[in-house]
């Protein structure tokens, strides 16, 4: 049985207004959360100027393999938002289906990895607090306190970017199944174009965090 397309709400004079204000709310979040992630990734960019070895030392550490993977999954899910609201703004509901469940994929394959990533972190000692050899950085030539700035920094990003990539996978699973159910014509698929904003921007923050974090290093092969 297919759900009623949404109709107009009352506070609204037409769709169009209704679809205008609904994205301008998801800009004004995205704005706030553009605040926050700023905020951070300003306190790494000045850590790194002042400990540029220290920090170099700790970022050829990481697992720039899983990474880079991870980085080709997350464009790909772009892609498939991408149609997805393209497919929802034409009205082909089995395609919109199809996509959506295609990028919540995509998303949770992306967190599965970043899960063993993670779990070789840990195996590798790279986790302050609970699996660090201070001794061992010493041996090579960086300030363990430093290096920990620098995991904790990591982890601090990371985690935060993968909260949100979670919310986004949960919600994307809602809007899909009222998408199957048929709640989304050519006329209303205002929860897809605004989710669709938060995707990409999800996405656009592991750009900014795949370089700053990860690259930084002088690494020469994938390890």
């Amino acid at each position: 049985m297919q759900v009623k397309h949404a109709e107009l709400w009352h506070h609204f004079h037409d769709l169009d207004q209704q679809r205008e204000v609904n994205l301008l709310g998801m800009w004004a979040f995205l704005t706030t959360e553009v605040m926050v992630f700023g905020a951070l990734l300003t306190a790494y960019a000045v850590y790194r100027y002042l400990y540029p070895v220290d920090f170099a030392i700790a970022s050829e550490h990481l697992n720039v393999l899983i990474a880079a993977v991870n980085t080709v999954v997350l464009l790909t899910s772009s892609l498939t938002m991408a149609l997805s609201v393209r497919a929802a703004q034409r009205g082909q509901q089995r395609p919109l289906v199809i996509y959506l469940l295609l990028t919540a994929l995509f998303g949770t394959t992306f967190m599965v990895l970043k899960g063993l990533e993670y779990y070789l972190d840990y195996q590798e000692r790279l986790v302050p607090g609970l699996a660090f050899d201070a001794a061992e950085w010493g041996q090579r030539g960086a300030d363990p306190r430093r290096v920990q700035l620098f995991l904790s920094f990591y982890y601090v990003l990371t985690g935060l970017h993968a909260v949100h990539l979670t919310i986004g996978i949960g919600v994307l699973l809602v809007i899909t199944y009222f998408a199957g159910r048929g709640a989304f014509s050519s006329r209303y698929h205002v929860p897809v174009e605004s989710w669709g904003l938060y995707w990409h921007f999800v996405d656009l923050v592991w750009i900014f965090l795949l370089p700053l974090l990860y690259l930084i290093g002088t690494r020469s092969t994938f390890c």
